[in-house]
């Protein structure tokens, strides 16, 4: 494998470990996020894949390592200062506002990183900067026609859109998505993954995800985690035929 351009590297864990009491979550994770590429980490439940995600997103302080966002540390960073300086995340349940419209929660995720509170006279709604992000993330989540729906009558993976959707709201070039197609069908998974498709041209993403099909599919890396370690970090092919990644988690998906 070539060796990725360090100005390529968008988001980069280092070392990282968790420790709750006696309880490792995380022992020394370490990987690096590139611009254009899919990183998906897969491994059984309890094998530290959403504290990593917790961990780099600034949700959960690490015990040991560093988290770097475009060369810079922010290990220390709160979640809201992560985000406000490029870094997206979404979770395994949705997290709209089901009695708001798609282009009101939209907005809204848009208005928090471009608020204007010397205008408190004037209605959000009214603000043509948020409004136009809005209208540019519904265009590219293939929601436009559902924006005056309520979010809460949306299908299971339409939901999932538009939770992507007001995280690209928030302009941010790393994105960190908790299982996207967890209960989708597959009309539903294949949207998803051709807007993953898309979104990896301009952005750099870390997919946690079950699906292995899907995995395989989409992925330009894959790093496989087991109770809280990683075992193998390679390409789709190349994890595919890792015997120490078929023992310990792939079985009958290697045949």
């Amino acid at each position: 494998m070539n060796t990725p351009n360090s100005t390529s590297v968008l988001l980069r864990g280092i070392n990282l470990s968790r420790r709750w009491g006696g309880v490792v979550a995380l022992h020394q994770v370490s990987l690096e996020l590139l611009r254009g590429s899919i990183h998906a980490v897969i491994g059984t439940n309890g094998a530290g894949k959403s504290t990593l995600i917790n961990v780099l997103s600034g949700e959960v302080a690490p015990s040991e390592g560093a988290v770097e966002l475009m060369g810079q540390d922010v290990s220390h960073w709160p979640q809201p200062r992560r985000a406000r300086a490029g870094l997206g995340r979404s979770y395994q349940r949705n997290t709209i506002y089901t009695s708001f419209s798609v282009q009101e929660n939209c907005r809204l995720a848009a208005q928090a990183t471009h608020q204007s509170p010397w205008l408190w006279w004037q209605s959000a709604r009214t603000c043509k900067v948020s409004t136009g992000i809005a209208q540019e993330v519904m265009v590219r989540c293939g929601l436009t026609q559902l924006q005056h729906l309520q979010a809460g009558l949306l299908s299971h993976g339409q939901k999932r859109q538009l939770e992507i959707a007001m995280c690209l709201a928030t302009k941010p070039q790393v994105l960190l998505l908790d299982e996207p197609l967890a209960g989708m069908g597959a009309e539903e998974t294949e949207r998803m993954l051709e807007l993953l498709s898309q979104l990896k041209t301009d952005h750099a993403v870390m997919l946690v995800e079950h699906d292995m099909d899907a995995v395989f599919r989409i992925a330009d890396q894959v790093t496989v985690m087991v109770n809280g370690s990683v075992i193998a970090s390679d390409t789709p092919q190349a994890i595919r035929s890792n015997p120490q990644v078929q023992r310990a988690y792939l079985g009958e998906h290697t045949a």
